[in-house]
């Protein structure tokens, strides 16, 4: 039908109110508009009109005659966009469309046309012109959203990558970075930098790697400092955040990395007057990382008894812990009130128990304790270490205060001597010696000596104690030379080897079995051997390997030469039948952060499947660690260095291999 036969003229611009409009059977658009397209096209039109004229024709019946109506070839978006306002109450139903009359032109063909015969903008272009629109125009963030239907977090996104070195956009523009890239150097403005890390990218560099760059002089929110301040408290001070934009940054990066070590060790300080003020010690050090190269003697809390008073609120407070929980010991679900009152128990308990153990009043006098800082960015306190000053109290003047010192001295055994023996049959064979030259002394001790290792080469039992007597002896008591047997402990510090090992459950399982000892063992390393022998034997054992364990050192360093070292290590894995998934799981931190996505990827194929293996390819490898960590939690995975020792036939097989080509023969 002719634009003539309803009295309009073909290409005539016209008003048609909005109710009259249609979809047109013939547009060639046959998938439909997004929602957030209509969004973006009605916050547009909202603000600046329809720019560009609908193009209808008209509607007729089968008979070929007009119905009043017109259907839209072009512009079914901005259609669909009026509707929306209308829905919004913005405007009214018979609101007027301003739209071209075309009947000359295949409605199919022309719909066609519209939609592909036209090049979009570059992206470089439109994230420059958002920016063009918040410098020149001072536009804010939401109200450039609002006029285009976009969210404000899509328009911070545009404005930072405009914001990008005209430099690399240009590069970007000529297809010599990928929009990813260019959305990696958008996590800062600094176009100095920005350009200073492309000039030393690899060839063909991911985005995770420029990211990597351009802040590995900033820390991370999720570092412990920066948990333990706090990033409210850091922005108080002066400190900025740099935010990723375009991926999930846990908080962003923070960039004044010395006023954020200030602000922590500031409050590590307070933390330790705090301390100090609370609990007496004669000094407290705040410390970010525990200072392992202290070399100071450290005392431990001996067992007290409770008051009266105590013991009566531990024994009440018990009695409601287990009236308590066999009156609950079926439901599936506390109440709320239930679980509370289990917590406050819970607490109350522990506080009361605690009070069971106490440092010496002269031990705390003289002694002090450090305040750290824990990778999980709470605070860890090491109490009871001795200054090598402190080890002799200072004698006050005149006779009574040098009897007190003498008393003192006597308690510790430590320091009274300088061979660590200040008892009584120590003195009494000093006095012997003195009537005797010192070569028949070295005579006479040299055949003790001799009659010694026969008598004790038959007395198994006894070289336990002996071995067990020495080995305690420099482990729990520094400086005191009061052993006999010639072993010596070499203890290696797997702190300095693992960080953050000490914080581990197992680390924390160490270090109270090792408190335990230490508390029980006598203060005067004297009467050492008499607790040792009067040790029942499966105690006495216990000590003897707690001493023995504290040595074993399986740690492989670069450019090891320890081969049998730890091919001895795997047999002792399997003597012991270690298995590491009671001490160890894969977690961001502990492995899968710092392995390549092939072995993140290869670590889920073999503890969970390929089928779970293959969703995460996809993934950046921050997320597929993360997702990672989550599927291997409850599997028992375990890298191979981890793993079950092999085979006794296989771990021969394997010294003997490693063994060889350290033998003389084997460099001929």
């Amino acid at each position: 039908m002719s634009a003539k036969s309803i009295g309009i003229p073909d290409g005539t611009e016209v008003r048609i109110p909005l109710g009259k409009l249609k979809k047109s059977p013939k547009n060639a658009r046959r998938t439909p508009h997004s929602e957030a397209a209509i969004e973006a096209l009605a916050a547009s039109i909202a603000v600046k009109g329809i720019l560009q004229n609908l193009v209808v024709e008209p509607e007729v019946d089968g008979e070929g005659a007009a119905t009043g109506f017109f259907c839209v070839t072009i512009g079914e978006g901005r259609r669909l966009a009026q509707l929306l306002r209308v829905k919004r109450k913005e405007i009214k139903k018979n609101e007027l469309i301003r739209c071209v009359i075309d009947t000359a032109n295949d409605p199919h063909e022309i719909s066609l046309d519209e939609n592909v015969t036209r090049e979009n903008m570059h992206p470089a272009d439109e994230f420059e012109a958002f920016r063009k629109l918040a410098d020149e125009r001072g536009l804010g963030v939401e109200e450039i959203a609002a006029r285009f239907g976009v969210t404000a977090h899509v328009v911070r996104q545009r404005l930072r990558l405009g914001a990008v070195s005209p430099k690399l956009v240009q590069l970007y523009r000529d297809g010599d970075l990928t929009l990813e890239q260019l959305m990696a150097f958008a996590i800062t403005d600094d176009h100095a930098r920005q350009e200073a890390v492309y000039e030393r990218l690899p060839f063909d560099p991911d985005a995770s790697t420029i990211r990597r760059l351009l802040t590995e002089t900033h820390v991370p929110a999720t570092d412990r400092r920066a948990r333990f301040v706090g990033l409210e408290a850091y922005t108080e001070a002066g400190g900025t955040v740099l935010r990723d934009l375009f991926t999930e940054d846990r908080g962003g990066y923070l960039e004044d990395v010395s006023l954020l070590d200030l602000l922590a060790t500031a409050r590590l300080d307070r933390e330790a007057d705090t301390l100090r003020a609370a609990e007496g010690w004669k000094w407290t050090e705040a410390h970010l990382d525990f200072p392992h190269a202290h070399g100071m003697r450290r005392v431990y809390p001996h067992p007290v008894e409770l008051s009266a008073e105590d013991q009566a609120a531990l024994q009440a407070v018990q009695t409601e812990f287990d009236r308590l929980t066999e009156q609950h010991q079926s439901a599936e679900e506390l109440p709320d009130d239930v679980d509370a009152r289990f917590g406050e128990l819970e607490a109350e308990i522990e506080r009361l128990e605690a009070k069971q153990q106490a440092y010496d009043a002269t031990d705390v006098a003289r002694g002090g304790a450090f305040v750290v800082l824990n990778h999980d960015g709470t605070v860890r306190v090491e109490r009871g270490f001795i200054r090598p000053e402190d080890e002799k109290p200072e004698s006050e003047a005149g006779p009574e205060g040098g009897a007190e010192a003498r008393e003192e001295e006597g308690r510790d055994g430590e320091e009274g001597a300088p061979d660590g023996e200040d008892g009584e049959e120590s003195s009494d064979e000093e006095d012997e010696d003195q009537k005797l030259s010192d070569a028949l002394v070295r005579d006479l001790t040299a055949h003790r000596t001799l009659g010694l290792r026969l008598n004790l080469s038959e007395q198994p039992d006894v070289a336990i104690v002996a071995v067990t007597h020495a080995l305690a002896a420099q482990i729990f008591y520094l400086g005191a030379n009061a052993h006999v047997v010639g072993i010596q402990p070499v203890r290696t510090d797997l702190a300095a080897h693992a960080d953050g090992i000490e914080d581990t459950p197992a680390g924390k399982t160490w270090s109270d079995r090792h408190g335990n000892w230490a508390r029980q063992v006598p203060r005067d390393v004297a009467g050492l051997w008499g607790f040792v022998a009067e040790l029942d034997h499966d105690s006495r054992m216990a000590l003897f390997a707690h001493c023995v364990a504290l040595t074993v050192n399986a740690v492989k360093l670069p450019f090891d030469r320890r081969p049998r070292a730890l091919a001895a290590a795997r047999r002792l894995a399997e003597a012991v039948a270690l298995d590491m998934t009671a001490y160890w799981r894969p977690t961001v931190r502990s492995y899968l952060g710092r392995v390549t996505k092939a072995n993140i990827l290869e670590a889920v194929r073999e503890g969970v499947g390929g089928e779970a293996a293959e969703r995460l390819t996809a993934l950046k490898k921050a997320d597929m660690a993360q997702a990672a960590e989550q599927l291997l939690a409850a599997t028992g995975w375990l890298p191979t260095l981890l793993r079950m020792a092999v085979s006794q036939g296989q771990a021969d097989a394997q010294s003997e291999a490693e063994s060889s080509k350290f033998r003389p023969e084997a460099a001929e």
